[in-house]
């Protein structure tokens, strides 16, 4: 299904802790709802769910795999705060329009991959190689292991394909941006609108898919 409708609300999660018998428990990262710009590329409203609460009766072994998807999305979020950064600094002066596009493409939005740990080196690389992971890997796998999780994925796919949309645009903005020699005002707030709606999609999904895999991980793993 095609998501790119109205936005609507979305449920807040609370951090991974213990329930109250002592057992393992392992929730989404909350994504508070709110909005830097308009309405979303998709319906969070009409989102495919399975329903489930927090986990209960799984071992700290098998909670292990949805808590390293978990902590690879909580470094993709504080990597983009950083990106948010630089683009503060360049409005107010601190760095120049050139030094700042260096910084994004080539900081250490790092994250480890699924089975070899290995790096990307870019925000966009690692955004779009963390998605290909999942659309070729993990998502695979998990079809084929729980088919109910199916509209799910099939749902999560299509957010993959507009956020590459949205790193592409921002790509753009960040080259306009150089182009001007100096960063004309026009640019600039051309480069924050792009930011903040990569802010708003990748904040949305990745909570979105934490809470819906958190169940299915723990049960098949990643791979």
């Amino acid at each position: 299904a095609d998501p790119r409708q109205v936005s609507g609300s979305t449920p807040a999660a609370s951090a991974s802790g213990a329930r109250a018998d002592g057992g393992p428990t392992l929730v989404a990262t909350p994504d508070d709802g709110i909005r830097l710009t308009g309405p979303l590329a998709w319906n969070e409203g009409s989102r495919p769910t399975l329903g489930e609460g927090p986990p209960t009766g799984y071992t700290a072994a098998q909670l292990s795999h949805p808590r390293h998807l978990i902590e690879i999305h909580d470094g993709l979020r504080a990597e983009l705060e950083r990106v948010r950064d630089v683009v503060r600094q360049v409005r107010a002066g601190a760095l120049s329009i050139g030094a700042a596009r260096s910084i994004i493409n080539t900081m250490a939005m790092r994250q480890n991959n699924w089975t070899l740990g290995a790096f990307c080196e870019s925000y966009c690389r690692i955004v779009t190689g963390h998605h290909t992971l999942e659309d070729r890997g993990v998502f695979p796998h998990l079809r084929r292991s729980e088919p109910a999780v199916g509209p799910v994925l099939d749902r999560l796919e299509a957010e993959h394909e507009v956020i590459a949309e949205v790193i592409d645009a921002l790509d753009r903005a960040l080259v306009a941006l150089v182009a001007t020699d100096g960063g004309g005002t026009r640019a600039l707030d051309e480069l924050e609108a792009q930011v903040d709606l990569l802010t708003d999609t990748l904040r949305s999904h990745l909570a979105y898919e934490e809470r819906e895999l958190i169940g299915p991980l723990a049960r098949h793993g990643l791979t």
